[in-house]
């Protein structure tokens, strides 16, 4: 406790901000630290540019930090988007920086927490635009190819994020005719290119589904027959041909076009060529989690990086619970993360995977968990029943922030392309999607394991939770709960949710839903009437 609240004086803030807060500042759109000009000055424009959108993933800036320790970019994203599924709960703590998503609170037009997420998201299709817009795709050279390859991946990432995050889809507790009277079914967000003009921007409506799609899968394509003449991927931290597939397969589930999303998802399979983690690589109490060469993509932090010197603003702080320093800490009274109980329970004895998580004190399976030299004992003392052992700090290192926290995170991993391709094989056989799952779960997770579902629905929920379990932590399964109108469930005898985020919901949650944010609307007349409704509290009518 003493290390936390250090950082936090030494920000001048409070550990948790107020409401008062939380209500935007008009703002324009936020722009990069790169003009066009200086880009194209440079002879190596594009391969700069692209190292730029890679860096952006850990943009950090002190004025975001004053309204809350949530605001580290990229790794922040994924967090809220896990807070809002039933997959990750937090233990309660005064200093939990993410209440108000865990407690759909303040998720309307006019708040921080929706502004910092829009701003997030439009900066870094900022960054892909000036590196796009550096070269003339017609006119490049190999080598310049395989960069443009690269920044056209990360538009479509950025854009199929925005697309599934904002577009809005049938909820219980509120309707598509929004207050305006205007329907929103399946309304995204504005498009905003290299090409874009600032008057353009100022009546820009919100995308439809086709229109975004049309759009994505242009970038897409551009980045399939660019990427290929790329010859260094810098380990792992910008996109390959590999990972265009696998974005590719995202992009077919989000507009369930299954046999594509199979196919998509198999060739990212043979073109990444390597396996999923082994056992002792996803147990390794060092470098469980933090290693990006055994990815598809991945974004890393060194000890130079602004989100590393801050101590707590930063992945490790937030999703390790095993160091000294950070917000889930070896501390008592500190928010950590853990499974949700049911789905805990659920998983296999002999799944190693359960293994991810800190066994109920006399388990019979708790000599399985694997924690970091010297700090099972602290471990078995502070941290409650279901705590996630899953992310490592870098070399194990618990104590020093700049060692701990310089450490990688995953953002696409080739397990989730079998997930993938099991699942949208399901939707066209079930008994071969129930194989698929089978095939990967027995040879890489559980000797044992068998599906034995045998109805669609039912194979595809078997599937959707296996791959729940393995991309815990990683940002990604709110994405399948929103696709699929599956209900989450945090209210029931035993949970480990705490009392203000025990909802039940019946099918999707209206805060999946996002809002676009009122700053948006003061400077783009084509939103303005075209908003998804506040779901803020609208989960109260329909079960807690």
């Amino acid at each position: 406790m003493k290390n936390i609240n250090k950082y936090i004086f030494g920000l001048g803030m409070a550990a948790v901000a107020t409401v008062s807060l939380s209500s935007c500042a008009d703002e324009t759109m936020p722009t990069s630290d790169a003009t066009q000009e200086q880009v194209e000055a440079s002879s190596a424009a594009i391969e700069g540019a692209v190292n730029g959108i890679a860096a952006y993933f850990n943009n950090y800036s002190s004025s975001w930090a004053g309204y809350g320790h949530w605001t580290f970019a990229y790794g922040a994203m994924m967090c809220i988007r896990d807070r809002q599924t039933a997959d990750l709960a937090v233990a309660e703590s005064d200093y939990d920086q993410w209440w108000r998503w865990e407690e759909n609170r303040y998720q309307g037009d006019s708040y921080v927490y929706s502004q910092y997420i829009w701003n997030y998201y439009y900066g870094l299709v900022n960054t892909t635009n000036v590196a796009i817009g550096s070269t003339d795709i017609e006119n490049a050279t190999d080598e310049q190819k395989g960069f443009l390859g690269a920044a056209y991946a990360f538009r479509a990432l950025a854009y199929l994020d925005l697309a599934r995050l904002y577009e809005y889809l049938p909820c219980a507790g509120t309707s598509n005719i929004n207050a305006d009277g205007n329907d929103v079914l399946h309304l995204t967000v504005p498009i905003v290119t290299d090409k874009t003009t600032e008057a353009e921007c100022r009546n820009n409506p919100r995308a439809t589904r086709e229109e975004m799609a049309e759009f994505i899968l242009s970038d897409l394509d551009k980045a399939e027959a660019c990427t290929p003449y790329l010859t260094d991927d810098a380990n792992n931290s910008r996109p390959d041909l590999a990972v265009v597939y696998g974005l590719k397969a995202r992009y077919y589930m989000w507009l369930e076009n299954y046999p594509k999303a199979e196919e998509y998802a198999r060739k990212a399979i043979d073109e990444f060529g390597g396996r999923p983690m082994t056992e002792d690589e996803c147990l390794d109490p060092t470098v469980g989690f933090n290693d990006i060469s055994k990815w598809m993509l991945g974004s890393t932090l060194t000890s130079e990086d602004n989100l590393v010197q801050t101590g707590i603003i930063n992945w490790v702080s937030h999703m390790s619970n095993q160091t000294t320093y950070g917000y889930a800490s070896i501390d008592e009274g500190m928010p950590v993360c853990m499974i949700d109980r049911a789905m805990y329970d659920r998983i296999s004895d002999t799944d190693f995977r359960k293994y991810e998580f800190q066994a109920p004190a006399g388990s019979f399976i708790a000599d399985k968990n694997r924690y970091i030299p010297g700090t099972e004992a602290a471990c078995k003392k502070y941290l409650p029943d279901y705590t996630a052992l899953k992310f490592r700090p870098a070399q194990g290192n618990i104590d020093t922030h700049t060692i701990g926290s310089a450490t990688s995170y995953p953002l696409m991993r080739v397990e989730e392309m079998y997930f993938i391709e099991a699942e949208a094989a399901a939707h066209q056989e079930p008994a071969r999607g129930a194989q698929l799952v089978s095939d990967f779960m027995q040879t890489y997770r559980d000797p044992e394991y068998t599906c034995t579902a045998t109805s669609k629905d039912d194979v595809v929920e078997e599937i959707v939770f296996q791959k729940r379990v393995e991309l815990w932590g990683e940002g990604l399964s709110f994405f399948d709960i929103k696709r699929l109108d599956l209900g989450i469930t945090r209210g029931y005898p035993g949970t480990n949710f705490y009392d203000g985020t025990r909802f039940n919901t019946l099918g999707r949650p209206a805060w999946m839903n996002y809002c676009i944010v009122r700053t948006e609307a003061n400077n783009n007349e084509g939103v303005r009437g075209y908003n998804n409704p506040d779901p803020t509290g609208t989960v109260k009518e329909w079960g807690k």
